[in-house]
């Protein structure tokens, strides 16, 4: 069971160590939510590029750069991001995510590869299973010279700043007393605790407390928004000019790892994203059934596989569905917009 596990005896390969540049700061990239805790526990810096890109002033022209560098038009724009945050970026190594996120990161990390940028693999086991992610921890943990009870450490030193997030959900849809971009914004954000979990913290502690003294929201619709965070930088200030409020972000809350765990392997096989539709939908159906939701949208990225998952989505969760696609950073298009007008206002009725 996950409460027994204790740690592997086995001897696991070291991966290799590069040497570092001048100016490094220890900053440890990473393409989509790793286990943080080890990045923590060695004293070095947390990035997830996916944040540094969408915050940018001009996301789209960070996508740009991928393009000029020979990226095709049809790749993902989180990919295009990514490769040109990774190079702007002074890295001690970028963490990639080989299975379990984007089918594209291999090509990405052979891009980066070849601008000089240090590649740690990581991969998330297909079939959840507990051993093989253990490895895989392993793996990361030797790379970094820490040892479980580091890990561990850095472990139970998050679970306060978790419980804040898991707070700031709970007054999102049973309170309304939090937006949905406000949401997305701080549990986003848990990914890599804006570089800076203490900071976060108090950051995440004071806006709670302020909160907690607003009048509730009054929407007339709730949403329920699943898949990855979306590349439309102004969603949520649409819906809820609409009416609506999104107060449930699906994989936005699954970065802050809802709910106990004992240990940290455990904690990332419940983790739900890296594990495909069906891991997911069962999380999904059991978030919306207790968050009185009127409708779904579904939000999908051009050019990625997690598209034909829509199928899947729209079997197997029976309320009105929106399936919206984004290509290019920036602000909701007017086709867009006027889809969503017509999906809140069936709503509303």
């Amino acid at each position: 069971s996950f409460a027994s596990f204790k740690g592997s005896k086995r001897t696991v390969p070291l991966l290799p160590r590069p040497a570092l540049k001048d100016g490094n700061m220890g900053k440890i990239g990473f393409t989509t939510s790793i286990p943080v805790e080890i990045i923590i526990a060695a004293g070095k810096t947390p990035l997830d590029l996916n944040n540094i890109f969408i915050s940018a002033p001009k996301p789209q022209a960070l996508a740009e750069i991928a393009e000029e560098a020979g990226y095709p038009r049809t790749t993902c724009g989180w990919i295009k991001g990514l490769y040109a945050v990774a190079l702007k970026e002074d890295l001690e190594a970028l963490i990639a995510v080989m299975q379990g996120d984007c089918s594209n990161t291999q090509a990405l990390m052979e891009t980066l590869q070849l601008k000089g940028k240090n590649i740690i693999p990581f991969a998330y086991p297909f079939d959840r299973d507990p051993g093989s992610l253990e490895l895989q921890i392993e793996k990361l943990m030797n790379y970094f010279q820490i040892n479980w009870g580091q890990v561990e450490k850095a472990r139970e030193s998050l679970k306060p700043v978790r419980a804040l997030c898991s707070e700031l959900d709970t007054m999102t849809w049973r309170d309304n007393l939090i937006s949905g971009e406000e949401n997305h914004y701080y549990l986003v954000s848990s990914s890599d605790f804006n570089r800076n979990p203490a900071q976060y913290q108090d950051e995440l502690q004071s806006f709670i407390e302020k909160a907690y003294t607003r009048e509730p929201y009054r929407n007339k619709v709730r949403l329920a928004y699943i898949g990855v965070p979306p590349i439309f930088t102004d969603l949520y200030q649409v819906l809820e000019s609409l009416g609506a409020r999104v107060v449930y972000n699906e994989v936005q809350r699954q970065f802050s790892m809802p709910g106990a765990s004992n240990n940290i392997v455990e904690q990332y096989i419940k983790y739900t994203y890296p594990y495909g539709a069906f891991a997911r939908l069962d999380d999904i159906q059991a978030e919306v059934a207790r968050r009185n939701i009127d409708g779904i949208i579904h939000y999908t990225q051009s050019f990625c596989y997690r598209q034909i998952e829509d199928l899947i989505f729209r079997e197997k969760l029976d309320l009105p569905f929106l399936t919206l696609e984004g290509d290019r950073a920036g602000r909701v298009d007017a086709r867009t917009r006027m889809r969503l007008e017509a999906f809140v206002n069936m709503l509303a009725c």
